[in-house]
């Protein structure tokens, strides 16, 4: 009698009945916030915000901002980690994957679509004069992003010599492997003034390796195959994948990797197919990286549309995975290791190179360019609206299209 009297009403399958129904709403609410996600990882903040904290409170105001902060230093997309890790403390990593799903799923799909009307209307040998707009209004974006990122993340005088020399090193030499070891040499430089970080009582230090290993295996295993078979879905999955596994900053430092990699040093598109494609992610919700389907796209073009399709997601999937796999990592561990001054101090450095990387990238678009007034007039026009406007990046982008169909 006293079993059945202290055992609970509810069973557990009533239990797993709760959560699944609360993991669909969650998953209901990341897809509201994904077609809803104009504007970049600031304007993706305030909507977490809104959504996440103020009306289903899936986790406080504090937690949301220190987990975007943990993002922030860790290479990747810095939204999309942050919904991905707001889905692994509700839900674990089955849930986080289907956030991650979620969330990237339409903006990959418009791009995947773009890619491959764009590379019809070549076949066609249609004219793409429609675009001829928006391709310095696409470098006015890149501008803009220069300026902000510097603005807001450079601060010291130690900074400001980093991003200068980050712009003229990675302008001058053209090559993938410099934006790597610029990171790399400009957050040893900035770690070594640890001391005037204030020093914080540190906890223990319990590290599981589980998640770094798979990173790093698949980082392996990718190089080899793509070296081995040379097939182009193997090579594309491998160069956006270790891409995804450097990139610190957001969206705006993909850019520069990505021109200096497939339109510079592989080819896979012209500059002008590259702008177009810039500029269209500006114009739809989602995350920035969603760009990365486009190119993965048209480096298979010549493979038909089943082709491209497997491009743009092998492209998808090599970006968007490191900074997954480094997040479940990184969260588990994270309260004790943010008290180490070495940590906190190597990010000035990281984050100064990464602004000069995005200046020298804005320099690069500008030379594809005709220098007419007219193109020079838009892409300062794209930068003031920008800054001194309320104006939707996505109504800028459509004004551009529809002067140019109708022009």
């Amino acid at each position: 009698m006293d079993s059945h009297r202290h055992r609970p009403w509810y069973s557990q399958g009533v239990i797993t009945s709760i959560r699944r129904v609360r993991y669909f709403i969650f998953l209901r609410d990341v897809f509201i916030l994904t077609i809803s996600a104009f504007g970049g990882p600031q304007a993706h903040l305030t909507l977490l915000l809104k959504m996440m904290v103020e009306k289903r409170r899936y986790l406080s105001e504090n937690d949301l901002m220190e987990l975007h902060a943990l993002c922030q230093i860790l290479p990747g997309p810095s939204s999309t980690q942050t919904i991905t890790a707001i889905g692994y403390r509700i839900g674990g990593p089955k849930l986080a994957f289907l956030t991650l799903l979620v969330w990237i799923l339409p903006a990959v799909s418009l791009m995947t679509t773009a890619a491959v009307l764009l590379s019809n209307i070549q076949e066609k040998e249609l004219s793409l004069g429609f675009t001829r707009f928006i391709l310095p209004m696409a470098v006015g974006f890149v501008f803009y992003a220069a300026y902000t990122l510097s603005v807001k993340v450079v601060n010291t005088r130690s900074g400001i010599i980093i991003m200068i020399v980050a712009t003229i090193v990675s302008f001058l030499i053209r090559k993938p492997y410099i934006y790597p070891l610029l990171l790399l040499l400009a957050g040893v430089v900035t770690a070594l003034k640890y001391r005037k970080h204030p020093q914080e009582e540190k906890g223990k230090l319990s590290v599981k390796w589980g998640n770094l290993t798979i990173w790093i295996s698949i980082l392996i295993v990718a190089a080899i195959t793509a070296g081995v078979t040379q097939a182009v879905p193997a090579r594309i999955f491998e160069n956006f994948y270790r891409n995804g596994s450097l990139i610190f900053g957001g969206g705006q430092v993909l850019i520069p990797l990505l021109y200096t990699e497939f339109v510079n040093f592989k080819g896979y598109l012209t500059s002008e197919e590259f702008l177009t494609g810039y500029a269209l992610v500006q114009a739809i919700p989602g995350p920035v990286f969603s760009f990365s389907a486009f190119i993965g796209s048209l480096a298979m073009r010549e493979y038909g549309i089943s082709g491209e399709i497997v491009g743009a997601l092998a492209a998808s999937l090599g970006i968007f995975l490191p900074g997954t796999f480094l997040i479940f990592f990184m969260l588990r561990f994270w309260d004790a290791l943010k008290k180490y001054r070495v940590i906190k101090a190597s990010l000035e450095g990281i984050v100064a190179a990464s602004a000069g990387m995005v200046i020298a990238a804005a320099l690069l678009l500008l030379e594809p360019l005709a220098l007419s007034y007219l193109n020079i007039s838009l892409v300062i026009v794209t930068a003031l609206v920008l800054q001194f406007t309320r104006i939707p990046a996505p109504i800028i982008i459509l004004v551009g299209l529809v002067a140019g169909i109708v022009l």
